[in-house]
């Protein structure tokens, strides 16, 4: 435009007054007219020091990674971690999450749509068995029909401190992981044996029968239920049953009740030893209770 004839003045309208109209900075135009006569291409190159470790490498320790781990769908942080933990690697979390976004290695889960519900509180404890939480899920078998699994889990350190399946997911079945865990963690279930002792649960038929609520009075532990509506305020059993359908039922054709529980109570062992929780420094709830008990003995 800027070698275009003016009609009325006869001469180009000129470079400046092209500029000054389209308000453009004539230094780009310099500058982009500089690389094209010099015919130098830019080299795009990662600033800053060389790494250690090069990019093919350090995929190569993830795949291998992913290759071993016993569970499914884990995401960049959990293969972060353990690459610093048990392989030694150490390089950034975010050169983590470039390489496996970059190759399709990230877990597929959907982000939440819509605003977020928020709430307002904080669920977890700072010290083991203060508080359980307790919830139920639905498991489709071949001979069986639908069973149940009930489990408990700990609000500090994450552990599964009972799992229990049965056909028939009454009041009695749901009591069965709560005694699990009373004898596994305070060696009884004689009256009072849980004074101390919370259980988080919803507003479940089994969670709220006399039997069920006085049974746990029997114990000595004290009812705290969840809001209604709110699962969030159960999360930490909510979140424990999510990743025991990811990583142990889902994509599994159960004949019967038998081998849900087997495959329950495996879950449970495996997830209570290696199972990495961010919030536990990526330690499993078994190591971070084992580290607990040496502290205090110590």
């Amino acid at each position: 435009m800027s070698r275009e004839i003016s009609v009325s003045a006869g001469k180009p309208f000129g470079l400046q007054r092209v500029c000054q109209v389209l308000e453009f900075p004539r230094s780009t135009i310099y500058a982009v007219r500089a690389r094209a006569s010099t015919n130098v291409m830019p080299i795009q190159r990662r600033r800053g020091p060389k790494p250690k470790m090069p990019d093919a490498d350090l995929l190569k320790a993830i795949r291998d990674d992913l290759a071993a781990s016993p569970f499914i769908g884990e995401g960049h942080r959990k293969v972060w971690a353990r690459l610093r933990i048990v392989h030694d690697i150490r390089v950034s979390r975010t050169r983590v999450l470039r390489l496996m976004g970059e190759h399709g290695l990230l877990s597929p889960h959907r982000q939440a749509q819509g605003e977020p519900n928020r709430h307002d509180g904080r669920i977890t404890t700072d010290r083991p068995n203060e508080m359980w939480g307790t919830d139920g899920v639905r498991i489709e078998t071949v001979d069986d029909g639908m069973v149940w699994i009930f489990s408990s889990v700990d609000h500090c350190d994450g552990m599964c401190t009972g799992i229990h399946a049965a056909k028939i997911g009454d009041r009695f079945a749901a009591l069965e992981p709560i005694s699990q865990g009373l004898l596994g963690e305070f060696g009884s279930v004689v009256a009072d044996a849980g004074r101390g002792l919370s259980l988080r649960m919803d507003h479940g038929s089994q969670y709220i029968s006399d039997d069920f609520r006085d049974q746990i009075r029997f114990w000595g532990v004290t009812p705290s239920y969840a809001f209604v509506a709110e699962p969030q305020t159960n999360g930490v059993a909510e979140r424990f049953n999510r990743t025991m359908k990811e990583q142990a039922i889902h994509g599994r054709i159960f004949k019967n009740l038998e081998e849900v529980r087997a495959a329950a109570i495996a879950f449970r062992d495996r997830y209570n030893r290696d199972w990495r929780l961010e919030k536990l420094g990526f330690k499993s709830p078994l190591e971070a209770r084992q580290q607990r008990l040496m502290k205090l003995a110590a």
